[in-house]
């Protein structure tokens, strides 16, 4: 398995630059957290893609082509539930053929591919980030489902299509990434056709999380800092984002609190891993990787700065992890809002 990275890692034409970009990554999150004047006083483009450039190949390696969580419910696998979820919020904005829609922040493109095989929409995808793009292009085609995908190369804040474009716009964990949610939800706002609707899943601190607690500050920050984020909101904050740019809020849902049966979000960060689809994700399996990527680095391998990487990124996954333990996180805030006519 840890051969198929070590190929993506060696054959990139970036491989060079892997050491150089994750010490400016960090440097740069570490200059916004020790600033006064808060996370949104930064180039937020310009740090979102010195982290996707190097964390790209390992979050395809160790979690699949759609980089988001999804509740399970007992039988279900964790493939299933990512792909319920997208179908979920599909279906929540009614997407049909012939609709024109707008994914902001679309990654390498894995739920656009899979909502628009399920809906038949054509799905936009918004992303600044080259190499992620590069990759969606390729897996769109490998899909033979380049008619029902296009992609913009541009900021999710200023998307390069006129006012009132898209039948509806979606963000799948992705508009987390922006510096505050009344610019990101303006945006969507703006793109829309009137009477169209937004929906997103969000990151959120939820009312369970202690601004005053050092344990939680500490998550926080790890959690931040492996997910290339430099802040968190939390529920009333996006609820009260989403009424200031105009939108009529139809539904917010935590979908974490939701009653029944289920396998938590966070499940395969925790699990002990002897599974084909949840080792590499687990923490045997990232503790595997990590370990492995040392040797492989000394050998020259992959490109000096992977381990760096690895280690940055386990920081997060044991962050998010603890967070959904004690319930001050949540990935699957479903906002759904409308545009009125």
């Amino acid at each position: 398995m840890l051969a198929k990275l070590a190929n993506i890692l060696k054959d990139r034409e970036a491989a060079s630059r892997v050491d150089t970009t994750i010490r400016e990554y960090l440097r740069r999150f570490k200059t916004v957290k020790d600033s006064t004047t808060g996370g949104g006083e930064h180039d937020h483009e310009e740090f979102n893609n010195l982290y996707y450039d190097v964390a790209t190949d390992f979050y395809e390696y160790g979690w699949g082509r759609s980089f988001h969580f999804a509740p399970r419910v007992p039988g279900e696998s964790l493939e299933a539930s990512i792909r319920r979820h997208e179908h979920f919020l599909a279906h929540k904005l009614a997407l049909s053929p012939g609709m024109v829609v707008a994914d902001l922040g679309c990654g390498i493109g894995g739920p656009l591919l899979e909502i628009a095989r399920f809906s038949g929409a054509k799905i936009v995808g918004v992303n600044s980030n080259a190499y992620q793009l590069e990759r969606a292009r390729k897996l769109a085609k490998e899909a033979q489902l380049s008619h029902l995908a296009d992609f913009l190369h541009c900021d999710f804040l200023n998307v390069d299509a006129p006012d009132e474009s898209f039948d509806a716009v979606y963000g799948i964990e992705a508009t987390c990434c922006a510096p505050d949610k009344v610019s990101i939800y303006g945006e969507a706002y703006r793109l829309l056709k009137p009477g169209a609707c937004f929906a997103a899943y969000e990151w959120c601190l939820t009312d369970r999380f202690d601004a005053d607690n050092p344990h939680h500050l500490k998550i926080k920050n790890d959690l931040l800092l492996g997910t290339g984020l430099t802040d968190l909101d939390d529920l009333p904050t996006v609820d009260h984002a989403l009424k200031s740019v105009g939108f009529e809020v139809l539904e917010t849902t935590n979908l974490d609190a939701q009653g029944g049966p289920s396998i938590p979000w966070y499940q395969p960060l925790v699990s002990p891993g002897f599974s084909l689809t949840g080792i590499r994700a687990s923490a045997i399996g990232r503790w595997i990787t990590h370990n492995s990527l040392r040797a492989l680095e000394a050998l020259r391998v992959v490109p000096p700065g992977a381990v760096r990487v690895s280690e940055t990124l386990n920081i997060g996954a044991s962050g998010l992890a603890e967070a959904g333990k004690l319930g001050i996180f949540t990935p699957a805030y479903f906002i759904h809002a409308r545009k009125p006519d």
